[in-house]
């Protein structure tokens, strides 16, 4: 059965690095609540993206979409740049 495009993950992260040739470093940051204590928590986690045109910059907002693995460690693609660093 093939997989739908509203089947794969969506998240929104900030490149943190571009150093790579077609392929970005994305954190993407989430807010969880503290079980116990209610506190708001945020945790991080780095994801690389695979970005065609070299078009991301340090500092980009963007939106990746899981894909398939491209290579060992890489297995989201960006799909937008929701805004450019100043």
């Amino acid at each position: 059965m093939a997989q739908n495009s509203h089947d794969r993950k969506v998240e929104i992260g900030e490149v943190v690095s571009d150093k790579m040739d077609k392929t970005v470093t994305v954190k993407v940051i989430r807010r969880k609540q503290h079980d116990l204590y209610k506190k708001t928590i945020r945790r991080g986690k780095r994801f690389k993206a695979h970005d065609e045109e070299n078009r991301c910059r340090e500092g980009d907002t963007v939106e990746i979409t899981e894909t398939r693995p491209i290579s060992k460690t890489k297995n989201w693609r960006v799909t937008k740049i929701l805004e450019k660093a100043k």
